[in-house]
């Protein structure tokens, strides 16, 4: 099993902004609410709120934090706010599209901040359904390859084919599995079964086709358009199709 591993190109653009916990915390805590308004505040039951947990975990949210995010988002003491999820359909620069998810209490704010980065960048706000026909709703699981060591890694791949994994991408330091969305969970059980802990996992946007973009100065104009867009407090994903 084989592919393009989306994962690997979207964290090397990740900015430097990104690394600052204040903004990492902002953004998962708002996936936190978001889970726990929809779907409850116990994670055993409620497995969105279960794999916003792990990623606040593995980000070393502090526990306080964690807990008081879940609580806004199920409005215990009155702190709940009307966060909602929204997706938006962007053309960038350089024949690139952009998938962006954002979790929001303001959408009139989200779409302001967002067309002011279009405007001044060259990019523009899609219909529905203009940009994300050229992509897929997988899940997707991200293992240390070096945790895999010692495995039987023959028997590990059929157990994660039999729980339902699609493709199976392999690099010198990840394995990518790829799922149906409906199919995530079960893979991630199987994975815990043997003993094994994802270094990431959740539902992403993947392209279809890529458009690799080679000019080195159209590759400096989609990856600040792509950090820029990335680094709003608002949105907690964003998918391109655009390699460099």
């Amino acid at each position: 099993m084989s592919g393009h591993s989306k994962w690997a190109t979207t964290h090397r653009q990740k900015s430097a902004a990104d690394a600052k916990k204040g903004a990492i915390f902002t953004k998962i805590a708002n996936l936190i609410i978001m889970a726990a308004k929809q779907g409850g505040g116990d994670p055993e039951a409620n497995f969105s709120l279960r794999l916003a947990v792990d990623k606040a975990k593995a980000a070393n949210m502090p526990k306080d934090n964690i807990e008081r995010a879940i609580k806004r988002g199920t409005g215990e003491g009155g702190e709940g706010k009307n966060f909602e999820e929204v997706t938006y359909e962007i053309f960038g620069p350089a024949g690139s599209v952009f998938i962006t998810e954002a979790i929001t209490d303001n959408k009139n704010r989200t779409v302001s901040d967002l067309k002011a980065i279009l405007n001044r960048n060259g990019g523009q706000l899609g219909a529905l359904n203009s940009v994300s026909w050229m992509f897929e709703r997988k899940g997707v699981i991200i293992l240390d390859a070096g945790a895999l060591a010692g495995k039987n890694q023959d028997d590990l791949e059929l157990t994660l084919i039999d729980a339902g994994a699609d493709d199976i991408i392999k690099e010198d330091n990840n394995w990518e599995i790829q799922t149906a969305p409906d199919r995530l969970n079960a893979v991630i059980v199987a994975l815990k079964n043997k003993g094994i802990e994802a270094k990431e996992s959740g539902l992403q946007y993947l392209s279809k086709n890529d458009v690799v973009i080679s000019d080195p100065a159209e590759q400096g104009k989609v990856e600040n358009f792509y950090n820029l867009l990335d680094d709003l407090d608002d949105v907690n994903a964003v998918y391109t199709n655009a390699n460099w």
